[in-house]
């Protein structure tokens, strides 16, 4: 097919543009395999990558969309051929190259998992690189000592990608999960995704921050950071941990060196984007495993011509849970 949808947004020096239209492989990036995208998703970078000053997008016209699932249609790379199933998250997809809201998609082949046995490409991106981030924060905590036997773990922006999918693997591992949020109408999602106690954002919060506060969590995952990330830091058991990803309540972090050299807790940064490929294939094989989340519960289907309003939705904080675009 030499022509194809994707959306795509530009930028001159007078006008912003956001929508599906038609392009032709001739506009497709370098790359030694080309893939058909049956599916993507809405992550809270692409919702940025969706507007003027979202600081995400570097080069225009640009295709979005920062993970994909499809199959290879093409190959020059040793490790894929033609009919294979592949997963793509991370290594800036959706951010320098041209990434998953298109029909087309022509990658490295470096960049690729073998789509694992046990998950579909629809399940892949729900899970995308929402739920990769959540499976490695796990991953990350348990490495570091972590058991259920520990005490209970917090989830903070539980009701987001991250945070979701976090809620139902720990469940699943027999964890005892304590999930936050801002949305007070959500708390019968997060008790059906497997927590047991559903927290406000306030809770999770702090006013004024103490360097030490009451022991509280075994560990969290945290994709808020912030004034959030504080709070939680100065309420960790001995001992304990917090794996952080994001940064949806702020880059600064108003900590002392208190809970890490009175308490030995550690602060795990999450990068799910440059992370090793043998970490990443161990990471998708437990996805599709033991860190498998309930993920009829977690996700809703739209398709291409739906992409720009669920955009402006999560930018306006209104998802709840995955939305995997349908491609194909």
């Amino acid at each position: 097919m030499s022509a194809f949808q994707a959306f795509v947004v530009n930028k001159t020096e007078t006008e912003f543009t956001a929508g599906v239209q038609t392009i032709s492989m001739d506009d497709l990036p370098e790359g030694d395999v080309l893939v058909r995208v049956h599916y993507s998703s809405v992550n809270y970078k692409d919702g940025l990558a969706s507007i003027p000053d979202g600081k995400i997008v570097k080069t225009y016209p640009f295709v979005p969309g920062i993970d994909l699932a499809g199959v290879v249609v093409s190959s020059q790379h040793p490790r894929f051929r033609e009919g294979d199933e592949v997963v793509a998250t991370g290594y800036e997809i959706g951010v320098t190259h041209f990434g998953g809201y298109s029909e087309y998609a022509r990658l490295h082949g470096e960049w690729l998992v073998p789509l694992p046995k046990g998950l579909t490409l629809k399940e892949a991106m729900a899970i995308g690189t929402a739920g990769f981030t959540a499976a490695l924060s796990i991953h990350r905590l348990e490495e570091h000592g972590l058991t259920p036997e520990r005490g209970p773990v917090l989830v903070t922006g539980a009701t987001g990608g991250v945070g979701s999918l976090a809620v139902s693997m720990l469940a699943k591992r027999g964890y005892t999960v304590e999930a936050s949020t801002g949305k007070a109408a959500e708390h019968d999602y997060l008790r059906v995704l497997g927590a047991k106690e559903v927290l406000t954002r306030e809770d999770v919060t702090a006013e004024h921050i103490r360097p030490l506060d009451k022991q509280r969590w075994a560990a969290a995952v945290d994709p808020v950071g912030g004034r959030t990330l504080a709070t939680v830091l100065s309420r960790i058991r001995y001992g304990g941990a917090v794996a952080v990803s994001g940064l949806t309540g702020g880059a600064e972090v108003p900590t002392t060196v208190h809970p890490f050299i009175l308490r030995g807790v550690s602060l795990l940064g999450i990068d799910s984007v440059y992370c090793p490929m043998d970490v990443r294939l161990r990471i998708w094989e437990r996805l599709a495993g033991d860190l498998k989340p309930d993920l009829e519960r977690i996700a809703q289907e739209i398709s291409l011509a739906e992409l720009p309003q669920a955009l402006k939705r999560i930018l306006r904080g209104e998802l709840r849970g995955r939305m995997v675009v349908r491609l194909g």
